[in-house]
């Protein structure tokens, strides 16, 4: 395997950014000094202006394959992953047929095994009626990241509305479990209200309202209940409201959080408004919603009430984007796009590179306990993405990775550039090229 010595480069990691040198040897970062002379076989970059971030882990990624493979494919999504800075990332189960059972679970990992450029994990899937399929589970805890449970329906039809199942899957799972929150009854009762109202002219913009904030609320609380009840693993996917935030807490440390919530770039970046211009595009479950959500959003990622930063990333075809409103499915393609984003807002101001660092690296690593990813330390893996904060990269057809081959940053530039990732040792993105002959690895998890 071929080793490297970046120089020169600002490290960013833990809290602080500090000028060093850093060798990568057999995969792993070998060594950090402010000056590394060594002998041997190894490529030397100059990282002088430029920025050594850890990887971004996103821990909630739909990639579609298998049986929605029109849409996207676990090798194109981790390709337009590993472009954008994420060197890992956890996969949701409402594939075609859904991850249900074990056998069906493990299909997916050699997929990942055989096609993903980035490190891969994917979610056991729960439905009504598989409950004793999820518990087998437990005998794999350091090699799946958690269970994922749809409290509200979206993409898949695997809604789980049974309180029963709930309860015996928070009592008994003794993995991370991690929810979508949206309370059924509410939206259902909302759309059949707009539909009497509006019939068939419903938009993007009644999205919102639809899949309202009380709807978020609801079962966002629901599943808090349930997991003080039984001391289980919650984690709450792409929180969207205002109102959710008093759900959760910033007075002890991540690690010692049971409960612990998610914010995805788009509710940082969107709102409301936003929908006159993008309609469908940026329709989504839970809805993009006004913009004083957006901005308790922010105050709650920065106080560290919302630990994660991911994208849920959700491709469609174009040609199901431009259906009416209630035709349409719901997601938007942006794994490849969100550091970028994200390094945008650095440079405005609104967020330290440190603090990016943390919500889309250090802080999956440790919500989810994944073995020797997410920092910049000597022994751990060299998952690393190198960001020049002086470039810039614009948003175009030609440079667009996901399958769907569309973005809704499309025609955007930002200033900020991505110009090399590292996966487990393996630069496997340099400068706009891929070197595909080494796939990633399986994520493991301390227990």
């Amino acid at each position: 395997m071929q080793n490297y010595l970046i120089k020169n480069i600002a490290v960013v990691n833990e809290g602080s950014t500090t000028v060093q040198d850093v060798y990568i040897r057999e995969g792993r970062i070998e060594k950090m000094a402010p000056q590394i002379s060594i002998s041997g076989n190894y490529v030397e970059i100059d990282g002088t202006g430029k920025h050594l971030l850890p990887g971004v882990i996103d821990d909630q990624v739909h990639f579609r394959e298998p049986g929605l493979t029109e849409k996207a494919t676990i090798y194109t999504e981790a390709r337009a992953a590993v472009a954008g800075g994420t060197t890992s990332f956890m996969e949701m189960p409402n594939t075609k047929p859904a991850a249900l059972t074990q056998e069906l679970l493990e299909d997916k990992y050699a997929i990942g095994k055989q096609h993903s450029l980035a490190n891969y994990s994917f979610f056991m899937g729960a439905s009504n009626d598989n409950v004793e399929e999820i518990l087998k589970t437990n005998a794999k805890k350091d090699i799946v990241c958690g269970v994922k449970v749809f409290m509200g329906s979206s993409t898949g039809n695997m809604l789980v509305d049974n309180y029963l199942t709930l309860e015996k899957i928070f009592s008994s799972t003794e993995l991370l479990v991690a929810t979508h929150c949206e309370d059924e009854k509410i939206v259902r009762h909302n759309a059949e209200l707009f539909k009497q109202e509006k019939g068939d002219q419903l938009t993007a913009a009644d999205h919102p309202l639809i899949r309202s904030v009380e709807a978020c609320f609801e079962s966002s609380w629901t599943a808090i209940q349930f997991a003080k009840k039984h001391d289980a693993r919650l984690h709450i996917l792409h929180i969207s409201t205002a109102k959710e935030l008093q759900l959760f807490t910033n007075m002890m440390p991540l690690a010692d959080k049971r409960i612990t919530a998610e914010v995805c770039v788009h509710h940082l970046h969107f709102t409301a408004d936003d929908y006159a211009q993008y309609g469908n595009l940026i329709k989504c479950n839970p809805a993009i919603k006004s913009a004083d959500n957006k901005a308790a959003l922010w105050e709650g990622l920065l106080d560290d009430r919302l630990d994660i930063i991911a994208t849920d990333h959700a491709p469609h075809t174009w040609a199901e984007k431009q259906q009416p409103y209630q035709q349409a499915p719901s997601g938007v393609p942006l794994v490849q796009h969100s550091l970028l984003l994200m390094l945008q807002y650095v440079k405005e101001g609104r967020i330290s590179i440190e603090k990016v660092a943390e919500k889309m690296s250090h802080a999956p690593a440790i919500c989810f306990r994944i073995k020797e990813r997410g920092f910049i330390r000597e022994g751990y893996f060299a998952d690393l993405v190198i960001a020049d904060l002086q470039g810039n990269t614009g948003v175009n057809k030609e440079n667009i990775y996901y399958k769907c081959g569309w973005s809704p940053f499309e025609g955007h530039t930002f200033p900020a550039a991505i110009t090399h990732t590292f996966v487990s040792g393996h630069l496997a993105y340099e400068n706009g090229q891929f070197n595909e002959n080494v796939k990633g690895h399986r994520l493991t998890f301390n227990i």
